[in-house]
């Protein structure tokens, strides 16, 4: 529990650090993910751990005879505090891995209030101020199994580009990573250009890619990731019949060079 405590303190302390100013932030930045590395090293060392002590205690709690009531209790107690602390630790591995992959900083203020502003001009769109994740709707972004940007929304990337290349985004990069819901692709010309999820999902953000070089972003600042099915912000419905909420494009604004 104690560690728990301590690497809760550690990523106040580094978001303090992270947001006090933009220059601090992206000279400290990747020193702070070499330690939330070497963090996560040992807090995956210790859930190891945990897990062979769970199970040791869940076994001689299975196979306890001739142990009065008050030692099954006390037993059991022990487990569900070890559980509960292994459920924590592996929870907050998972936020600090993404923190990793995505640069895991708030933005600066300026920068935060242009693109919620932007945000605030389609349905199309939403801001998360907290990871600095402009998201699209892919319905709207793109056609039916189709990676060709509309060309509404290519005027909607195109304007997140003049935000882009401002002066208060200028020390940033751009992640660019695709999603789609567990649809099967059915059409067999779809299928042709887009195999599976996965390679649409990949395909539609090089689209976005292609809007916003056009869009004079500097190729360097850009990278793509291509996810599929296989990070729903919701449940599919049963049978693979998707959600339309899992289909989408986010842009994340990492500090440079992460």
């Amino acid at each position: 529990m104690r560690t728990i405590k301590l690497w809760a303190f550690f990523l106040l302390c580094a978001s303090a650090i992270l947001i006090s100013g933009c220059g601090d932030q992206l000279k400290d930045l990747k020193v702070q993910n070499d330690m939330q590395r070497r963090h996560i090293q040992t807090l995956e060392s210790e859930v190891q751990a945990a897990k062979l002590q769970l199970s040791q205690l869940q076994r001689k709690l299975d196979s306890a005879q001739g142990i009065s009531n008050t030692e099954k209790d006390a037993l059991q107690q022990t487990i569900a505090a070890l559980e509960e602390d292994l459920a924590k630790k592996k929870a907050l591995i998972a936020s600090m891995q993404q923190q990793l992959l995505y640069g895991g900083a708030q933005l600066p203020v300026e920068l935060s209030t242009m693109l919620d502003d932007f945000a605030k001009t389609s349905d199309m769109i939403t801001y998360d101020a907290a990871r600095g994740v402009i998201k699209f709707k892919s319905d709207l972004l793109f056609e039916t199994g189709s990676d060709n940007v509309a060309p509404s929304a290519a005027n909607a990337v195109k304007a997140l580009c003049e935000i882009l290349n401002s002066k208060e985004a200028e020390n940033f990069d751009i992640i660019i990573a695709g999603h789609t819901d567990d649809m099967r692709i059915g059409k067999p010309g779809t299928r042709a250009k887009h195999p599976t999820n996965w390679h649409l999902s990949a395909h539609r953000a090089i689209s976005v890619l292609d809007v916003m070089t056009a869009s004079n972003i500097d190729p360097t600042r850009l990278s793509i990731r291509g996810f599929g099915e296989f990070r729903p912000v919701e449940e599919n419905k049963p049978k693979k019949q998707g959600n339309p909420k899992n289909r989408r494009v986010e842009i994340y604004i990492v500090a440079k060079g992460v």
